[in-house]
């Protein structure tokens, strides 16, 4: 029996082992690639049979482990993929998918049906706000946006066809810290689905699983992969019966992951535990230098103190990531100002997505298509929405980078 069976098949007990010995040896088998560390990678659709017996047997086969049938339902590589995602998690299974988004869709289309209600939190990814708003709205599927820092609160929401409460936390662009446990609670005692959007913590410091929650979605664009290079998503599921029901809801619309990216993906987290120690170190650094700056009217980073979940955070997670956000000064100039400040920029590049080894920075306006009361404050005209994604280059360069721009902004 390999070490990974031990730990990380379904069922299993809760893997005792350290997170960066499971990160380096969870999901290989040199024994069984002619002693290569890594399992070579598996292009190819056709999957072929030597018997009528064999390839009928494989049809009614468990697609998680069973023989393979087609390169649409898996392969090597994102079985791989997948068991790894589902022992760090501490789930029963997982589904690997083409993206971020697709993880989050596959989610939701296995959970919801026509006539269906959905509470989303006002603070989701602005992609799935628009996936509610115009795909699940066009099927039936009725959305309310909530607050995020609703937490218990959120029961006087619930109606008796909602059937799906769907979290991020920390939220996209403003980092508000949502009570996971007591939502999820809530779902348990009343029938409903509960998912997560748990890209930022990555389940190296929050896996929502053992807080109650059904279904966790990663982003494995960012963190996982830690290069920009590919795009991939996943979903890992608390039992076998909701592995099921996502897996089939998965193939039912054609979703893949390619073999490349998960090889590449998996290839990144065997060294993610060092990289997003790194990350958080050096974003902790910008944060509390971003504080002491009269241009900045507050920094949302919830390992500070001064942010306003900071103490609901280090109730759940165990350690913050690279990604954050802060609040520019208005300045006369308005736009021109903003302008002048990110296009003084020398190593942070204004582009989407995070995780990566490089650094970036994107100014948002959030006002007019959020709803929650808690976003006054960061919608309103008191500056520019910025998040920062600090990569792993050298703290101190980021900072010098990021107080020359504001001078020359200043000046400008």
């Amino acid at each position: 029996m390999k070490p990974e069976d031990a730990h990380g098949s379904p069922g299993a007990p809760r893997d005792s082992r350290g997170i960066g010995t499971r990160l380096a040896h969870t999901a290989r088998d040199p024994a069984a690639n002619r002693g290569f560390v890594n399992t070579p990678i598996h292009r190819g659709s056709t999957v072929l049979f030597k018997t009528l017996d064999e390839l009928e047997a494989a049809m009614t086969a468990n697609t998680r482990t069973g023989p393979y049938t087609y390169g649409l339902i898996g392969n090597p590589n994102s079985r791989e993929l997948e068991r790894m995602l589902a022992s760090l998690d501490g789930a029963a299974g997982a589904v690997v998918v083409e993206s971020g988004l697709a993880a989050v869709s596959v989610a939701l289309f296995s959970a919801l049906v026509a006539g269906d209600h959905l509470l989303m939190t006002d603070s989701c990814y602005g992609p799935t706000r628009y996936l509610c708003t115009q795909v699940l709205a066009k099927l039936g599927v009725e959305t309310t946006f909530y607050d995020p820092r609703a937490g218990a609160a959120i029961e006087s929401l619930i109606r008796p066809n909602t059937r799906v409460v769907f979290m991020e936390s920390p939220g996209s662009l403003t980092f508000e810290i949502q009570d996971v446990p007591a939502i999820a609670r809530i779902c348990r005692a009343r029938g409903i689905i509960s998912i997560i959007d748990s890209t930022w913590a990555t389940p190296l410091f929050f896996r929502p699983i053992e807080h109650g929650v059904d279904l966790v979605i990663h982003a494995l664009t960012k963190y996982q992969s830690g290069n920009s290079d590919i795009l991939l998503g996943a979903v890992t599921c608390a039992d076998d019966a909701w592995w099921k029901r996502v897996k089939t809801a998965a193939e039912a619309h054609g979703h893949y992951a390619h073999p490349d990216d998960c090889m590449t993906c998996l290839r990144g987290m065997r060294s993610l535990e060092v990289r997003v120690a790194r990350h958080q170190e050096s974003a902790l650094e910008v944060a509390r230098w971003l504080e002491s700056r009269a241009e900045v009217v507050r920094v949302l980073h919830p390992a500070l103190p001064s942010h306003a979940d900071h103490a609901l955070w280090r109730l759940d997670f165990t350690g913050s990531t690279g990604l954050f956000g802060c609040v520019l000064r208005a300045h006369p100039k308005g736009r021109a100002h903003t302008k002048a400040f990110l296009e003084g920029l020398r190593y942070f590049g204004m582009g989407f997505s995070w995780g990566g080894f490089e650094s970036l920075i994107v100014a948002s306006d959030i006002r007019g298509w959020r709803i929650a009361p808690a976003f006054a404050d960061a919608a309103s005209n008191e500056g520019t929405l910025l998040r920062l994604s600090i990569g792993l280059e050298d703290p101190r360069d980021l900072i010098a980078d990021l107080a020359q721009a504001l001078e020359g902004a200043a000046r400008a």
